[in-house]
């Protein structure tokens, strides 16, 4: 199923870093900048998610919230943050539902071989519950710069 922008956003709650209940209507008046990563502490993965740490003030300033979701646990997630020093939230979705209704979780080939994995996504969610945005197969370099502009033009 691919989503499609103005449609409503999957409506999700999952556990976050310690292990407390966060659902996406709990930001409904801001921007969601909602992104689905494979796995902590990974070198794609960290690099994406300290571009995020980095650029926390710049999202603030346009009213947006930077979510992270992979299907790690909880006690990975606080591994990660500690290690990393984020300064943002992070999701668990180990039953990979939030992952599949947004169309993250598919089939993927590496070395020739398919598998199921993340797809490395990312959605900007309007103050009203709707998808503004997305990529699907993001390449990290350059990326945080890209969810900003389109923040702008969306009016952020």
């Amino acid at each position: 199923m691919e989503l499609k922008i103005n449609e409503e956003a999957p409506l999700f709650s999952l556990p976050n870093q310690d292990n407390a209940e966060i659902s996406l209507r709990d930001f409904r008046g801001s921007f969601v900048v909602l992104y689905f990563y494979p796995k902590d502490k990974t070198p794609g993965c960290t690099t994406e998610a300290c571009d995020f740490r980095d650029s926390i003030q710049s999202f603030n300033k346009l009213n947006a919230v930077v979510l992270g979701v992979s299907p790690d646990s909880v006690k990975s997630h606080q591994s990660f943050i500690e290690k990393e020093r984020l300064n943002f939230t992070l999701l668990s979705d180990n039953q990979k539902v939030v992952l599949k209704s947004y169309g993250a979780w598919g089939l993927k080939k590496l070395y020739g071989k398919e598998y199921e994995g993340v797809i490395r996504s990312t959605f900007i969610i309007n103050p009203e519950g709707k998808i503004a945005f997305f990529w699907k197969n993001v390449k990290i370099n350059g990326h945080i710069e890209a969810i900003k502009e389109k923040l702008k033009e969306l009016g952020a």
